[in-house]
């Protein structure tokens, strides 16, 4: 059973950039991952379940960071993993029609971030520190406004330099 669900999401990651969201239909997916639409409806009764679980168990990237009592370290470790999973285009194309579904379906995406709420609460445990609902947005939406707003690719922070304006006056010149 396990089995076939993980065969299925394989098959739907490498399908989805290539067809899009409209274009995953189960008929397709069944026949690419060699299952029958009745197997599908059994692990996921829509096709907004099926992107959701996408997101959420893409693939294992060796990214997600451990608890920890540092929050800095665990907030950056989430932040890079998040960006690492945002990379992936088929999470990416996922991700993005969640969210452009929430106006018909708002469950979808709340659940989606909430699990995320949870799950990086989780890391922060052994610290004894949990975030607001509010403050985690404020930690995850530069990442999220980059991907969704700016259709960029997320990338690692540029370090900026500060240069000095040398402005030559000739003096001392002989």
């Amino acid at each position: 059973m396990q089995r076939t669900r993980n065969r299925v999401l394989a098959v739907a990651r490498e399908l989805l950039p290539q067809v899009g969201p409209s274009g995953l239909t189960y008929a397709l997916l069944a026949e690419r991952a060699d299952v029958t639409r009745q197997t599908l409806y059994r692990h996921w009764p829509t096709r907004a379940a099926l992107l959701f679980d996408l997101v959420l168990e893409g693939p294992d990237l060796g990214t997600y960071p451990q608890p920890g009592n540092d929050v800095r370290d665990v907030a950056t470790a989430w932040l890079k993993s998040l960006r690492a999973g945002v990379s992936v285009p088929a999470v990416r194309t996922a991700a993005l029609a969640v969210a452009a579904q929430a106006d018909h379906d708002p469950d979808s995406a709340r659940a989606l971030s909430e699990d995320r709420h949870t799950g990086f609460n989780r890391l922060l445990e052994p610290s004894g520190i949990q975030i607001s609902e509010d403050e985690f947005t404020q930690l995850y939406g530069p990442v999220l406004a980059r991907l969704f707003l700016d259709r960029g690719r997320v990338r690692p922070p540029v370090r900026v330099q500060a240069r000095r304006n040398r402005h030559h006056t000739g003096r001392g010149r002989g």
